[in-house]
C-alpha cells in the first residue's frame, strides 16, 4: 500500500531506452509526415485525375479510420501479402502517413491562399508551371503552415505511444514492462508522464526556434 518511488531509479535504463525510441519514432515519422504532406498536397491540386482520385481515396482512408487500426493493417495485414515490416518501421510508416494526410490539408489551403500574382510573375520570368510550383509556391505555402504543422508534430509525439501495441519498446511499453515486475503502476506512469512532458517542452522550443527563423527570413 502507498507510494514507493524508490523503485523507479532501478529502471532508469529501461525508461531511457524507451524514451530514445519515442524520440526516434517522432523524428522519423515527423519527417515522413512533412514531406509526405507536400507530395499529397501537390498531387491533390496539380496531378492528373488518374493520380488524384487514388490519392483522395488514400487520404479518406487515413482520415476516416483510427490510427490504431492503421497500425494493425500495416504491421499485421501487410505480412499476408508478403510484406514483413519490422515493428519500428511499421510504426513510423503508420504515424507518418496518418499525419501526412492532415499536413496535406493544411498545405493545400496554404497553396490556394498564395496570391495569384505570384503565378503570373513567375510565368513572366519564363518559369514553367512545375518550376513555379516547386520554387515559388510551395516554399511560401510551407512557411505559412509551420505553426499548425508544429501542432501536428506535438500530437504525433503523443500518439507515438500507440506503437506499443505492435511491440515497439517505446516509453509506454518500457514502463509497462517495469510495472509487470514491480507492480507499481502509479509511480512508473507518473515518471513516463514527466518524460513525455520533457520531450514535449524540447519539441515546442525547437518549433518556436524554427518559427522565429522563418519569420526573420521573410
Amino acid at each position: 500500500m502507498g507510494l514507493d518511488f524508490s523503485v523507479v531509479p532501478s529502471y532508469f535504463g529501461v525508461l531511457l531506452q524507451g524514451m530514445g525510441l519515442t524520440i526516434a519514432i517522432t523524428i522519423c515519422a515527423g519527417i515522413l509526415s512533412f514531406f509526405g504532406g507536400i507530395v499529397f498536397a501537390v498531387a491533390a491540386l496539380y496531378a492528373p485525375m488518374i493520380i488524384r482520385l487514388p490519392m483522395r481515396a488514400f487520404a479518406f482512408l487515413f482520415m476516416g479510420t483510427p490510427l490504431l487500426l492503421q497500425l494493425f493493417l500495416i504491421y499485421f495485414g501487410l505480412i499476408q501479402v508478403g510484406i514483413d515490416l519490422p515493428a519500428f518501421v511499421a510504426g513510423v510508416i503508420g504515424l507518418g502517413l496518418h499525419f501526412a494526410v492532415y499536413n496535406s490539408e493544411l498545405i493545400q489551403a496554404s497553396i490556394l491562399a498564395v496570391d495569384k500574382g505570384q503565378y503570373e510573375g513567375a510565368r513572366t520570368l519564363g518559369l514553367s508551371r512545375g518550376q513555379t510550383v516547386r520554387r515559388i509556391i510551395i516554399p511560401q505555402a510551407v512557411r505559412a503552415v509551420i505553426p499548425p504543422m508544429g501542432n501536428n508534430m506535438i500530437a504525433l509525439l503523443k500518439d507515438s505511444a500507440l506503437v506499443s501495441v505492435i511491440g515497439v519498446m517505446e516509453l509506454t511499453l518500457a514502463a509497462q514492462q517495469a510495472i509487470s515486475r514491480t507492480y507499481r503502476p502509479f509511480e512508473f506512469y507518473l515518471a513516463v508522464a514527466f518524460c513525455y512532458y520533457f520531450i514535449n517542452l524540447a519539441l515546442e522550443a525547437g518549433l518556436r526556434h524554427v518559427e522565429r527563423r522563418i519569420a526573420a527570413s521573410r
